[in-house]
């Protein structure tokens, strides 16, 4: 009777082992659940607001197409999208410059392979009221606005940027090697009131991204908005001036291209991976063309119109 009463104790002591190992192996390779795919679910983005006229397009083409998904996007600047990405609150932003090293070593601390996507080339743009009389400027007198050593007819203009904590700002600093802003520079909150500004100051030169200006009417994104005048810019005295005309972009003979990227963390394949590869794939690619932009995935073609005097009779 002893023995019996042992016995069971010890398989019930065995049972309770097996069934514990058994609940451990199972939660140890239990895949995790998510709820969005490629084509479905919700997702959350941060975008600098540089880029919002045309990722507006992106997502509600994106949005037509696949009915069951939503893409809840916040608009905000670079640094704050930045922010967003790495204290873990979103999984995909859209930026003007890809991951930087440290970002990179965080990623590897928190063992997450991070994906880069480039999709499209863009332009810093400067615009000016209509009664600027000059409307050319170099890299160099970019340099000296923000510096505080304005110099020949920039003597007494202000530049305005759309926020303390824009890409553009960034872009700009990095461009010119200058380290700080001047109390010349002054920072709005959106690309939108800068052009406002603009359209109703004197003496004041705006910078914004390209496709808040590009004209959605003209077929050829050749022409801007008539409420201010797009300058344009060389890289000194020296060289040729350029607009920000997609052509020139593409060529990278306007100065002040960079580049647009979808930064993601996403772990799986869920919709997040969706949108990349929808604003990656040709129709996507052609939103980022009408918009004023040059695809980065898809071939442009650049063709040369001729003066009508040398077209043959």
């Amino acid at each position: 009777m002893k023995y019996q009463k042992m016995k069971m104790m010890m398989n019930s002591f065995y049972a309770v082992i097996l069934v514990s190992f058994f609940s451990l192996f199972l939660g140890c390779n239990k895949s995790e659940t998510h709820t969005d795919t490629p084509t479905t679910g919700e997702l959350s983005i941060s975008v600098d607001e540089t880029f919002k006229p045309f990722i507006d397009s992106e997502i509600n083409t994106f949005e037509g197409i696949y009915k069951y998904a939503k893409v809840h996007v916040n608009y905000k600047p670079e640094g704050e999208a930045f922010n967003d990405l790495m204290n873990d609150s979103i999984r995909l932003i859209i930026a003007s410059r890809p991951f930087n090293k440290e970002e990179l070593k965080v990623f590897e601390k928190w063992q997450i392979v991070p994906r880069s996507t480039k999709i499209a080339y863009d332009a810093v743009a400067l615009i000016c009221p209509k009664n600027f009389a000059d409307s050319n400027i170099t890299v160099d007198e970019i340099a000296g606005i923000l510096k505080g050593e304005p110099s020949g007819q920039f003597k007494n203009t202000k530049m305005v940027f759309d926020n303390s904590n824009s890409g553009t700002i960034k872009y700009l600093l990095g461009k010119t090697n200058v380290s700080q802003l001047s109390k010349n520079c002054y920072a709005l909150k959106t690309n939108e009131a800068v052009i406002d500004y603009i359209a109703k100051q004197d003496n004041s030169i705006g910078i914004i991204g390209v496709n808040w200006i590009s004209d959605r009417d003209d077929s050829t994104n050749m022409g801007f908005l008539k409420t201010v005048k797009v300058m344009e810019v060389a890289e000194n005295k020296a060289s040729e001036y350029f607009k920000p005309y997609q052509a020139y972009i593409k060529l990278k003979k306007y100065p002040l291209w960079r580049e647009v990227y979808i930064l993601s963390k996403e772990a799986y394949t869920g919709l997040g991976s969706g949108f990349t590869a929808f604003a990656a794939s040709e129709r996507g690619q052609r939103i980022v063309l009408k918009s004023g932009l040059v695809p980065a995935t898809m071939p442009v073609r650049l063709v040369e119109l001729k003066e009508s005097e040398d077209i043959p009779k």
